[in-house]
């Protein structure tokens, strides 16, 4: 929670005792109890896996990493059962394809499947004790498989731990997601509050491992009377990009089958994700009702330095997209958002939170920081648990207001652009800081906005939330000048769009101006694309020339193979004689190889800001030989400008980042110049001849808006 008064740094000390288990949670104690020394382990893990071992980028360990060896009749036996299951499940598609109720629950089978799969296909067994595990996995995808064709699903009346799973936009893949069911939930009964809970760092924590502590233990916070969901977040990488897609796939999942309760939503991590659990805050600040980081991160620059005693030289773009994730940049958004923060006194990662509370500091903001007392280490301080569940308790049970007295929301890509009852739908430049800070006064019927950087905003409150004068319109006042907004509905909803043009507001009729220009979820960088449904599209012809037709060919498989490894997903992909208009409506399409090699890239070629031929590269002014330059960029689709096209790139961050979380964002902004001269390497897909940004309007700038 934030105030601007007293300071709110909490030390709690070992004569305070912990609550009295609830009764209805008396039944996980003992599941509890088992996993605290695997917790523990697994903490003490995440503090040896980083450091300066992980700062050598030519000498970089796998992850995830090689299994162990499992003996052959196991793994015979396995490969068998999953076998089976696998031909159950394609019997099921086919018999309830008239029962799209049950069809949809197939992927609450399909995981059971896929964790044991991709253990026995990848080498991803890392304890002999996993055989068992497996075992067990198959067994109850049978069982599940079998009450769907009964016609039932006894999973979803059930209370306690349930694992659940969905297939996802983005690459059709099967995901899943942990559950802790209340006993006093029922199907179609009262909303319940729903708090996330962000695991930690596991680069061993396979689609096996992490279902298998999803039936076994309810994790350290369980609120009475509250659903608790695990996310998996798509393995390892901190929730950031498709992992983050992965809260809002899951939630909405969820909300299909319980009763959840918008207003009182929480989202909780520690360390790793505690990480996540801060960039989920001061992104989406509107969504929540508390946010409670434990450890973690909450940029990239000083933690390196501090955590991980790295000497970091980012490139001028590099430092712009930190932009991306630095939660320290958009501090102010907790102006709205009820925050909990806690360390251990002795942990390293207090860095996290100390850094945010001095972030906040300069927006006038205190943050509420509980410290583990004695030297506690990297873990929670049972006194603290209380304390932290006391204070956001007591928030949540006050519920999230839906429309604030007042808004302040900062954000350097329309990516982010949304708080509460302010939506931005414009940027004069993206990667500069952007500000509106909004506030109603209702004595004069007016809403004070003043704003930075923003060339298009949205006033937006739901049915029942706007508490303006209706029967007159409500003035708005924009950096000092006035307007007249429409009239408040009957059912006190308001909407009211507003664009700025030659430097001066006017109110417009639509949000979207339809124009080819930056928008939300069409604004870059390049991984930007991965968000949401992709599509590889393979090159069939012959290339412009040997050695970039090898590079793109290498780089593609590399992409396909790390998507699986970081976001556990098979990516699609098909040749680029069969891309229809269907996949064009549906995907960003990735386009890899050159203008000849690809006859989809040498359809919209024309139409995109590269030109490319035997002889050079070109992307405005400058021009490269295209013996051994490569373009990688991201771009509206010329065939369907509300998607994207990519050309020769997967998501930018490469296996030197994959050793500490903090590294896993954007490495490339929205084009490069690859240079084949320079080796492909651990950090990068060769030398980087140029780069930079496009404009506003999707237009080369000389200089790449550096």
């Amino acid at each position: 929670m934030f105030s601007a008064t007293a300071d709110k740094r909490v030390r709690l000390t070992h004569q305070k005792s912990l609550r009295a288990p609830r009764a209805w949670y008396r039944p996980f104690i003992r599941m509890k109890t088992s996993f605290r020394l695997a917790a523990l382990l697994a903490f003490t893990f995440t503090a040896l896996a980083d450091g300066p071992a992980d700062n050598l980028a030519d000498n970089v360990r796998r992850v995830p990493p090689p299994g162990v060896p499992i003996a052959p009749a196991a793994r015979a036996e396995l490969t068998a059962g999953a076998a089976a299951l696998a031909k159950d499940i394609e019997a099921l598609r086919n018999s309830l394809k008239a029962k799209p109720a049950l069809l949809d629950l197939l992927p609450d089978v399909q995981i059971y499947h896929k964790a044991v799969d991709w253990a026995l296909r990848h080498d991803e067994f890392y304890t002999t004790n996993e055989v068992a595990v497996a075992r067990d996995l198959l067994k109850r995808g049978g069982e599940r498989a079998a009450a769907l064709r009964d016609g039932k699903a006894p999973w979803l009346a059930q209370t306690g731990l349930v694992v659940r799973a969905y297939q996802s936009k983005i690459d059709g893949s099967i995901q899943p997601y942990g559950l802790v069911v209340p006993p006093n939930f029922a199907p179609g009964g009262a909303p319940l509050r729903l708090d996330f809970w962000i695991h930690g760092r596991g680069e061993k924590l396979s689609e096996l491992s992490f279902v298998d502590q999803r039936q076994k233990s309810p994790g350290q916070f369980v609120p009475p009377g509250a659903l608790v969901l695990h996310l998996y977040g798509r393995y390892c990488c901190a929730n950031k990009l498709a992992g983050e897609e992965d809260l809002f796939e899951a939630l909405a999942h969820a909300k299909k089958y319980y009763p959840v309760d918008d207003r009182r939503l929480v989202v909780r991590g520690f360390s790793m994700g505690g990480a996540a659990c801060w960039q989920f805050a001061v992104h989406y600040p509107g969504v929540w009702a508390a946010a409670a980081p434990g450890a973690g991160f909450s940029e990239t620059p000083d933690f390196l330095k501090v955590f991980q005693k790295e000497d970091v030289k980012p490139t001028w773009f590099e430092r712009k997209l930190w932009h991306m994730y630095d939660c320290t940049d958009y501090a102010v958004n907790l102006f709205n958002l009820p925050t909990v923060a806690y360390s251990g006194e002795a942990d390293s990662q207090k860095q996290a939170a100390d850094i945010m509370a001095k972030a906040a500091a300069a927006e006038g903001l205190q943050l509420t920081h509980i410290i583990g007392p004695d030297k506690t280490p990297h873990r929670y301080h049972p006194d603290s648990i209380v304390e932290i569940n006391r204070r956001v308790d007591g928030i949540v049970a006050l519920g999230k207001d839906p429309a604030p007295d007042a808004v302040k929301f900062t954000t350097w890509t329309l990516r982010y652009n949304q708080s509460h009852w302010v939506r931005l739908d414009g940027l004069e430049e993206h990667w500069n800081r952007a500000r509106v800070d909004a506030t109603q006064v209702f004595a004069e019927n007016m809403v004070r906005v003043k704003t930075a950087n923003v060339s298009a905003f949205s006033l937006l409150f739901p049915a029942g939330t706007c508490k303006l004068l209706q029967g007159s319109a409500p003035r708005v006042l924009i950096d000092n000048q006035k307007l007249e907004a429409p009239l408040v509905e009957t059912d006190k909803s308001w909407t009211a769009h507003f664009r700025k043009l030659a430097g001066k507001w006017a109110l417009a009729a639509v949000s979207d101006d339809v124009s080819l220009r930056k928008r939300h979820g069409l604004q870059g960088p390049i991984d930007d694309a991965f968000l949401d449904s992709f599509l590889m599209v393979r090159p069939t012809g012959a290339p412009l020339n040997d050695r970039v037709g090898k590079w793109a060919d290498t780089e593609m498989k590399h992409a396909v193979e790390h998507w699986r490894r970081q976001y556990r997903g098979d990516a699609r992909v098909k040749d680029d004689l069969t891309i229809t208009d269907a996949d064009i409506a549906q995907h960003n399409l990735v386009l890899w190889g050159d203008p000849a090699s690809n006859k989809f890239l040498a359809r919209v070629l024309d139409r995109l800001p590269v030109r490319w031929d035997a002889q050079q590269v070109r992307i405005g002014a400058v021009s490269y030989p295209a013996t051994h330059h490569v373009p990688v960029l991201i771009f509206p689709n010329p065939l369907n400008p509300k998607k994207y096209v990519v050309l020769n790139s997967g998501f930018t961050f490469r296996e030197y980042d994959y050793l500490n979380n903090a590294r896993q964002v954007p490495k490339l902004p929205d084009y490069a110049i690859v240079d084949l001269n320079v080796p492909v390497s651990s950090r990068l897909p060769g030398g980087i001849a140029n780069a930079g940004f496009f404009g506003e309007r999707w237009e080369v700038i000389p200089g790449g808006t550096k």
